[in-house]
């Protein structure tokens, strides 16, 4: 058992137009929180000169969030989510979609491991659940 999902993604080959949107970042953002279940607390975003946004969407169940390098056509997103309501990786499939990544990798960790006996958090790192690439 475990308190967290933790997914790193990363999405690589993405429009350069899309990563240098503020507009569009945090609408994505927001979206791929709504659409994996989420309920959203607040929202901060910020748009670097010459080009980048990070931002970060806080949601009861945790947190998403980005950093953007359109320059690069790459972005790498935080999809941590606490509980079961929420699939991160409903949020990683449409971010990949939205953000027209050609290729895509991620990781997702389990945070907050349960010690079956104790019923406390463990005191050992995070555990790797499955890394992915497509």
């Amino acid at each position: 058992m475990h308190l967290g999902q933790h997914v790193l993604a990363e999405f690589f080959e993405c429009d350069p137009n899309t990563l240098n949107s503020i507009d569009k970042v945090e609408k994505y953002m927001v979206d791929a929180a709504l659409e994996c279940g989420a309920t959203i607390v607040q929202k901060c975003f910020h748009m670097f000169n010459p080009y980048g946004v990070s931002g970060v969407v806080i949601i009861s169940e945790s947190h998403l969030a980005i950093h953007t390098w359109p320059e690069l056509g790459y972005a790498a997103v935080d999809l941590f989510t606490c509980g079961d309501k929420c699939d991160p990786k409903i949020s990683y499939e449409f971010l990949k979609n939205k953000f027209n990544s050609k290729k895509a990798t991620f990781s997702e960790l389990k945070r907050g491991i349960i010690d079956e006996e104790t019923l406390k958090v463990a005191e050992k790192p995070f555990e790797i659940m499955q890394q992915f690439a497509d």
